[in-house]
């Protein structure tokens, strides 16, 4: 084992060699390999929890010192015409120090409040610690605007499509780039932001008509800036690519894996198998396969489709098109474990206990051949007694252990206690020209389950093999709601005559047990969608802090590397573990991981927020020829501009405004979740029924707006106020928020 230096050691070496302090750097320097940087790793954040060292990216350096290359910002010069700047990365507890600017004629006019980028050295001079020399000068990147175009006599204006933008952007007649009046375009901020009048804007692409139905998914996809095109050299790479053979690998095309999959899936990463153990050690025990795609054998560190799928991060789900990390030739196809042709993967065998505990599992990196590539509907029908000529012949060989092995899987589950909402999913059914024909919500059958428990075992599996091995990677973390979270939806519960107990360490299964209490009362939504808003952000992180929803200590995401990067340094992880070849996970990519974790993350959530976005324009399309009807839903939240209905026939979201409830004052306690009539006392809250008008929809934003009719089947009572000014009223008591619960629990009791 190699010797891990000392604390003043690294401190030593990082103070006599500024420009190389990051974690490579120091671990070349003292000969630390493998497993050893792991130990590298927990020494330098103990310098840094302790102040003795900042980590400024990929690099550590001492507080106390200007790194070698700095952000700076220019100061106005002195009375001698000198020019100083202020270093923008100054973390120490001294005086900040002065930073000389030394220029060159080639160099551009730098003026006050420049931001610049610059390589400092340190010099022993009576006014200033630190002499500059310009590198470049550091632009911000345009802000970007998707927007309809209203030409005007001089140019014209951009209305945004955003539901929360209000600002029009001004478009001079040069900067139009061809649009015509009414087509979505794309923009971007020209100049600094006005103090006053509008913004100005140049177009920079023509979307098209923003009423077609397939520019839906479009406008999602330019406003959160998610790549959609492929450069040249990624599709040049990806057409090169040739199928993996045998060689190095272990034989599992003989092997019956299933490919079980949506019936409109656009790719197959995952196969699985399941047989009775035949270990006279483990009686009732079984054995499940499962085997990933192997992208990493094509999407090697360094590459520009390596460099493309971290920029894309995951890919992007739309009801009308997806936006692969990874192009056609390798998603959809190379990679893509399609039915009869030999693929090649990494495989994972996992025996487990007659209750479905985990007791022993090994990795291997194979070539598979799936037989069958299924959808969950098929397989359900063939296990509750009707099978097809696909499903048929595989049902006694194949399906049927699957699900032996899943009632195992099942008593572990139970008795771990993973959390278990109950939210019905939506799916827009669209036409082959892209509008929209119903709003389903997806059936959850057994299939869909069997395949879930065997990927999360997988995914356990790859977490513990490369803790075990000492491996960096990837950990798939959810952390514990935050008390005040908790307390909200406490009081929620309460509310609802429920309870969930404080004192306690919180555990899935407590929350389990306020659902139970909950299921097949009126509040039953109402109590899952609260308790989903407790819910903690999944993240990525190279530090493991467990996944406090499926309740499991070591978790990390290996099951669907085609659209998923996390996947993909998981599976580079485990090829290093093993020694499978040169394609594993880099000392850059080790050296880079925190800063990918933090990426992937912030890709995952645009996508889901772009997601999200396309599906309110779907379904605002889709209503947008129902004005007028009345609907039934459920309040979802309460704002101080109003309340947001969610509605049960589409599960839509719309928004009720403050200003049609009447002409009382509503005071909002944003504590409380609630809408309280100044006049007549009426409040509103959230998980109370109602119904609703739908007064417009607009399809461009995702928009709808309602109006409110009745709460709980009681009309609406009509305020004293004048014009929507604020009536008086007696002062409110410290208790107030009590008291109205209190009047909620006991109308609850009353009605049942």
């Amino acid at each position: 084992m190699t010797r891990i230096p000392t604390k003043q050691e690294i401190l030593d070496w990082i103070s006599a060699n500024p420009t190389l302090t990051s974690k490579r750097d120091i671990a070349k320097a003292f000969g630390i390999k493998g497993a050893d940087r792991i130990d590298l790793k927990r020494i330098l954040k103990e310098l840094e929890a302790e102040g003795h060292l900042e980590k400024r990216k990929r690099s550590y350096r001492d507080p106390d010192r200007l790194p070698p290359v700095s952000v700076l910002q220019i100061k106005a010069p002195n009375a001698d015409g000198d020019l100083f700047a202020r270093p923008l990365e100054w973390h120490g507890e001294g005086v900040e120090p002065v930073v000389l600017m030394i220029t060159r004629a080639s160099d551009p006019a730098l003026g006050e409040g420049d931001r610049i980028l610059a390589r400092l050295t340190v010099v022993q001079e009576e006014d200033h610690n630190y002499e500059a020399r310009l590198i470049r000068r550091i632009g911000s990147n345009p802000r970007r605007i998707v927007g309809i175009f209203r030409k005007g006599a001089e140019g014209g204006r951009i209305v945004p499509i955003d539901k929360a933008g209000s600002t029009e952007w001004l478009v001079h007649d040069g900067a139009v780039h061809g649009a015509q009046d009414g087509e979505l375009v794309e923009a971007e901020q020209a100049g600094p932001k006005n103090r006053m009048g509008l913004p100005r804007a140049r177009i920079v692409e023509r979307l098209g008509d923003p009423s077609a139905p397939k520019a839906v998914s479009l406008i999602s996809i330019h406003q959160h800036g998610i790549p959609d095109d492929f450069p040249d050299k990624v599709i040049d790479e990806a057409d090169k690519a040739k199928p993996v053979g045998l060689k190095g690998r272990e034989d599992l095309r003989d092997m019956p894996l299933l490919t079980i999959d949506p019936s409109d899936a656009r790719d197959h990463d995952d196969a699985c198998y399941a047989h009775a153990d035949d270990d006279a050690k483990n009686p009732g025990g079984h054995v499940i396969w499962v085997a990933i795609a192997d992208v990493a054998a094509y999407v090697q560190p360094g590459t520009a489709l390596d460099r493309e799928a971290r920029k894309r991060g995951n890919s992007s789900y739309f009801p009308d098109r997806v936006v692969p990390m990874l192009p056609d030739r390798l998603s959809g196809d190379l990679c893509s474990l399609h039915e009869g042709v030999p693929r090649a993967c990494i495989a994972v065998r996992m025996q487990i206990d007659a209750d479905g505990n985990k007791i022993g599992h090994r990795f291997v990196r194979g070539l598979m051949r799936s037989a069958a590539s299924l959808h969950y509907a098929e397989v359900q029908d063939a296990i509750d007694g009707n099978p097809n000529d696909r499903t048929g012949p595989l049902l006694d060989p194949v399906l049927n252990p699957l699900y032996a092995a899943y009632a195992a899987l099942k008593k572990a589950r139970s008795e771990r206690q993973p959390l278990e909402l109950d939210l019905p999913e939506r799916k827009i059914i669209l036409s082959d020209a892209g509008e929209v024909e119903s709003v389903a919500f997806r059936d959850r059958l057994d299939a869909h389950k069997l395949i879930e428990e065997f990927m999360i075992l997988a995914n356990v599996a790859a977490a513990e093999t490369l803790i075990a091995k000492r491996r960096p990677l990837l950990f798939r973390v959810h952390e514990e709601p935050a008390q005040e979270k908790l307390a909200s939806l406490r009081e929620t519960a309460q509310a609802a005559g429920l309870n969930l107990a404080k004192g306690q360490v919180l555990q899935t299964r407590h929350l389990n047990a306020l659902l139970n209490a909950a299921a097949g009362t009126e509040d039953a939504e109402l109590i899952n969608l609260s308790t989903l808003r407790s819910m903690a952000q999944a993240y990525y992180n190279a530090e493991n802090f467990g996944h406090f929803g499926l309740a499991l200590r070591n978790y990390a995401h290996f099951t669907s590397p085609i659209r998923r990067y996390a996947d993909l340094i998981v599976h580079r992880a485990l090829i290093s573990a093993h020694g499978w070849g040169t394609d594993g996970l880099t000392e850059d990519e080790i050296d880079r991981l925190d800063e990918t974790a933090t990426h992937i993350s912030d890709t995952e959530r645009r996508s889901m927020m772009a997601e999200r976005d396309t599906t309110d324009r779907y379904l605002a399309a889709y209503l947008s020829e129902r004005v007028g009807n009345e609907f039934s839903g459920r309040i979802s939240g309460i704002a101080r501009f109003g309340a947001f209905v969610k509605m049960d026939e589409t599960g839509a979201d719309g928004l009720v405004p403050v200003r049609s409830l009447g002409r009382e004052f509503f005071h909002f306690d944003s504590e409380a979740g609630t809408l309280m009539g100044s006049d007549t006392g009426l409040t509103i809250a959230i998980g109370q029924r109602v119904t609703v008008r739908l007064t417009a929809a607009t399809p461009v934003t995702g928009g709808l707006e309602l109006e409110l009719l009745s709460i709980d089947d009681q009309a609406l009572p009509r305020g004293r106020g004048s014009k929507g000014r604020p009536t008086r009223r007696k002062a409110v008591s410290t208790k107030r928020k009590k008291d109205k619960i209190k009047r909620k629990v006991e109308r609850k009791r009353r009605q049942k």
